[in-house]
């Protein structure tokens, strides 16, 4: 069976800079696979290749035995993929709720018309569906509108009493947890989270490791990019380190914490400090 995603070769230059260099992963069905490594490592320039963000120099991304190099981000998100960004990224006048809900926009059916690519009529059939509401689209909507509450009540008492709040008034934390939401309501073959528990403290960070858990327990594939090392040693089935943009350890947790390679590259990074020191 071909892996959910393979990643080969990839590679991003900026000038004489190669901030990704030559990187291969692949991420199987239900696997939880963490990117670690120094800042700078080049870890979301990796996920931004391949979630169509950028564009490699060279190398190919392949998802369920497709080429999506290149792929722009909205078609890759009809695809099943979703992602979160390392600095959160939510609509601050909408609620939490109707955050979550933007995150299912390519599962919409009954709302989409089928008029045979008539010139000008989408744009009007979009409206009168708007207005009139037949009650095929009513009862995607109160579906969609149900699963999101589902997806929010993961958050406990984080999210579920603020569904109405709009996203300006929440925490950083919360706005993390938010964004989160609305990558899972996509309802993602595979989930991408970068630095999700960022700006969290030891108690926010324990409650999204849990989270986590459980979406790895329902079988939800996930690419991972974290600097708590705990954390990753925790959840990870695989752990692939990047250093100076390329890969330099790939394999289980604990092989991975025990790699003199590993060891250099955090305690060489003055930036990492003591905490890598700890972790690894």
């Amino acid at each position: 069976m071909p892996s959910l995603l393979e990643v080969s070769g990839l590679t991003r230059r900026f000038g004489g800079l190669k901030a990704v260099d030559g990187v291969d992963l692949t991420l199987n069905e239900g696997e939880l696979v963490s990117v670690i490594g120094p800042n700078g490592a080049g870890k979301t320039t990796l996920f931004n290749l391949v979630t169509g963000l950028d564009q490699p120099d060279e190398g190919k991304v392949r998802f369920e035995d497709t080429d999506i190099t290149g792929w722009p981000a909205q078609k890759l998100a009809a695809r099943g993929l979703a992602r979160t960004f390392q600095h959160g990224r939510v609509f601050a006048n909408l609620s939490v709720l109707d955050n979550v809900l933007l995150g299912a926009h390519t599962r919409l059916q009954a709302a989409k018309p089928r008029l045979g690519g008539v010139p000008g009529v989408g744009a009007l059939a979009e409206l009168a569906l708007a207005l009139v509401q037949p009650p095929a689209v009513a009862r995607e909507e109160q579906r969609l509108r149900d699963e999101a509450l589902e997806i929010i009540a993961l958050f406990g008492q984080r999210l579920a009493p603020r569904v109405d709040h709009p996203a300006y008034s929440l925490s950083y934390a919360n706005r993390r947890r938010v964004e989160i939401a609305r990558a899972l309501a996509l309802k993602p073959r595979l989930l991408l989270l970068d630095e999700p528990t960022a700006g969290m403290n030891e108690s926010e960070t324990a409650e999204m490791l849990e989270i986590i858990r459980g979406l790895k327990s329902r079988g939800q594939s996930i690419l991972l990019i974290e600097h708590k090392l705990d954390l990753v040693m925790q959840l990870s089935d695989r752990v692939i380190v990047l250093d100076d943009g390329r890969k330099i350890a790939e394999g289980k947790p604990e092989a991975v914490r025990n790699d003199p390679a590993v060891i250099e590259a955090y305690l060489g990074h003055r930036h990492v400090g003591g905490q890598a020191a700890v972790a690894v």
